[in-house]
């Protein structure tokens, strides 16, 4: 049996009942893969000061049982968007999320219970050398000397790089993510026993940037992120009878929203009342001054535009399924679970002609990000006619494990 030092200090960090974003996906879809397999001990580890101190394994078990419970009931933003969605009045406005009264302390009192909520369940217990170190959140590899000092006592690290966006493009970023993760990647590259990454793109992007910066490459193998199973076989709730499109993904620069509610105003002058509705599913991020200005000052974007999140998986499954299609006019991607989603439902997808998008959906009609009017005439053509997508072989999480089991030379369990 394998010892396998699971970091789990994103999820300790995340537990507080948030929109899970895709990288808590995949933190908790190992979580579940690893406790189920009985030839793995597993010891739950948080990185903490650039040391991997063990926690209790039940409160990670209870982390990840709330995560799988987490599509128990409808959202309370399901009904209204539904509604909202079916509203042909002319007086009718797109939904904002609520205005938060949170008072500027608040994120670190936040940070600060889940620090000590973290420091309240490390474990004092030995590690011997043989192990296996796994983090897939990226999370903590920026810590100095964290790696270095697993491969000191003989623990091999094996590590998920999921992209490398605040190397290659540092202005859809905060001015810290870019020094972070050059830390992280660095640190990996000389010390991980095993490279895993979401697509054979950022694979790519990895192997490049250790060739300009003459360091070492690890062991690297590219494992597509699977799909949760809500998305390989579901049968939609009827969302709307009228045409719309979807969106999803945390509102932040770089995936060109921008271009998005410019379109949707000239659609709003060209077709009127006519003009379908887009629903952007997903919390605002940060640096959104100039896509909220649009959302809630540009009299077409405020009429036709919606905004939802805390959905469940079966109600974004629903919504998918639904739309005339998934737009998706990102900028850089390191994998794209939404544009996955959709392929898998056979929704339609139009999407920017970026590496990551080429591989995960041959299928989908491509458009360079900057390419306004191909963008314009590709929706409104399919407000017209959906179109018909076939649906490919979606990458599922047994097939993900797989990969990761014959390079890490296990047998399946």
């Amino acid at each position: 049996m394998v010892d396998v030092l699971f970091d789990a200090t994103r999820l300790l960090m995340r537990a507080s009942g948030v929109s899970p974003t895709g990288i808590d996906r995949v933190t908790e879809a190992y979580g579940r893969w690893l406790f189920s397999r009985s030839d793995v001990n597993v010891i739950p580890v948080c990185a903490w000061g650039g040391v991997a101190t063990p926690l209790s394994r039940r409160a990670i078990e209870r982390i990840l049982e709330r995560g799988a419970a987490r599509t128990s009931g409808p959202s309370a933003a399901w009904s209204k968007l539904k509604a909202a969605l079916s509203d042909p009045s002319p007086l009718a406005l797109g939904l904002r999320p609520p205005r938060q009264g949170r008072a500027p302390m608040a994120r670190p009192i936040r940070y600060a219970r889940a620090t000590a909520r973290t420091l309240g369940a490390l474990r004092v217990q030995p590690v011997g050398p043989g192990a296996i170190y796994i983090n897939v959140s990226h999370f903590g590899l920026e810590q100095s000397r964290l790696l270095e000092r697993l491969v000191t006592r003989g623990v091999r690290p094996v590590v998920m790089l999921h992209d490398l966006i605040p190397l290659d493009h540092p202005e859809f970023c905060s001015p810290s993510a870019g020094p972070w993760h050059r830390r992280r990647v660095v640190d990996v590259l000389a010390h991980a026993d095993l490279v895993i990454t979401n697509s054979v793109s950022t694979a790519a992007d990895l192997a490049r940037f250790a060739r300009e910066n003459s360091l070492r490459t690890p062991n690297t193998v590219a494992a597509p992120l699977g799909l949760e199973t809500t998305f390989l076989s579901h049968d939609p709730e009827p969302v709307s009878t009228r045409p719309y499109f979807v969106c999803i993904g945390t509102i932040e620069p770089r995936k060109n929203l921008i271009l998005l509610l410019t379109l949707w105003r000239r659609m709003a002058e060209r077709l009127g009342d006519a003009t379908p509705p887009l629903v952007l599913a997903g919390q605002r991020g940060w640096e959104t001054e100039a896509i909220v200005d649009h959302l809630e000052r540009s009299p077409p974007v405020r009429r036709f535009v919606h905004e939802a999140s805390g959905l469940t998986d079966r109600e974004l499954a629903s919504l998918i399924a639904g739309a005339r299609a998934l737009l998706s006019p990102s900028f850089i991607e390191g994998f794209n679970l939404p544009v996955a989603e959709a392929v898998a439902l056979g929704t339609p997808v139009i999407a920017s002609d970026i590496p990551v998008h080429r591989e995960l959906a041959s299928g989908a009609h491509l458009i360079d990000p900057l390419d306004g009017p191909a963008w314009l005439a590709a929706i409104e053509a399919a407000t017209r006619s959906r179109g018909v997508s076939v649906r490919e072989s979606p990458p599922t999480w047994p097939d993900h494990f797989a990969i990761v089991e014959r390079s890490l030379g296990w047998e399946s369990c």
